[in-house]
């Protein structure tokens, strides 16, 4: 069974002074995606309010996981969400985790920081941190991920505090040199799951294969052995789910550049 699509453009959960810009980058994938497997959510015009918990817009980002739970309640099967914000996550992930789901996280950054240890108090940053279960409380869920199940693929820049948590949580982590076939089908196998759900934030990617970030980093995963990756990761477990984030086209132009790149991901996903 095909996949369906579901396009949230949120951009609550960035710090990036380029923010909107991840709303054109989801509106600009969703205008290349198959009509009849596409929905959507709406997210909301305002920014929202922090509520005294350190983590910016918490309000919206709050009210965009509630919409995004209830409309992937309506998917019968593999669901792509194509973000937006990392923290678009927030509602996908906990959908498969009581499938047995190993949880491989492609991105520059990773995502591990608290509303105590951020810098910027941004959501995107705390993201895998509170589906871990160490987050705002009105944001953690129910159902929690289990660091040993998690894979940290391609991520070069850490902040002091998520250096420590890695380290204390023995996470699995692939430097973006070391990304490759074999490395990230190791690395799941050593979980013990028996599927995977792939995030990816496409600054996991080096920046001359994509221009549209909002927080490029050097050095990155080439795109090649991304598509690469993938495609050998899912001939060996089942899809769970998966989630592409963080496109911020600066321009209708530089999107067109980009779009290829993205649309061979996306076909490594649902291939």
């Amino acid at each position: 069974m095909a996949a369906t699509f579901v396009v949230v453009p949120q951009w609550q959960g960035s710090g990036s002074s380029r923010a909107m810009r991840l709303v054109d980058g989801a509106e600009a994938i969703r205008g290349d995606l198959p009509t009849a497997s596409t929905r959507s959510v709406v997210v909301p015009l305002e920014a929202g309010d922090a509520e005294g918990s350190g983590v910016q817009r918490l309000s919206s980002i709050a009210i965009v996981r509630d919409r995004l739970i209830a409309e992937l309640a309506l998917v019968d099967g593999v669901a792509i969400t194509i973000g937006g914000d990392c923290s678009v996550e927030l509602g996908a992930i906990p959908r498969v985790a009581d499938r047995d789901a190993a949880i491989v996280w492609f991105d520059a950054h990773p995502d591990l920081n608290t509303p105590e240890s951020s810098p910027s108090h941004a959501f995107t940053g705390m993201i895998l941190r509170t589906l871990l279960g160490e987050g705002p409380a009105s944001l953690v869920p129910a159902e929690t991920v289990d660091p040993a199940r998690v894979v940290l693929a391609g991520a070069r820049s850490f902040d002091p505090g998520e250096d420590a948590f890695v380290a204390e949580r023995g996470i699995r982590a692939i430097t973006a040199d070391q990304v490759s076939p074999e490395s990230v089908i190791a690395a799941v196998e050593a979980t013990g799951a028996s599927t995977v759900y792939v995030h990816i934030d496409l600054d996991v990617l080096d920046p001359a294969d994509i221009t549209g970030l909002g927080a490029p980093e050097p050095f990155g995963v080439r795109a090649t052995v991304l598509v690469e990756t993938i495609r050998a990761l899912l001939a060996r477990f089942p899809l769970a789910g998966a989630g592409i984030t963080e496109f911020a086209p600066a321009s209708p132009e530089d999107a067109v550049e980009d779009l290829p790149t993205i649309l061979r991901l996306i076909g490594a996903l649902n291939s």
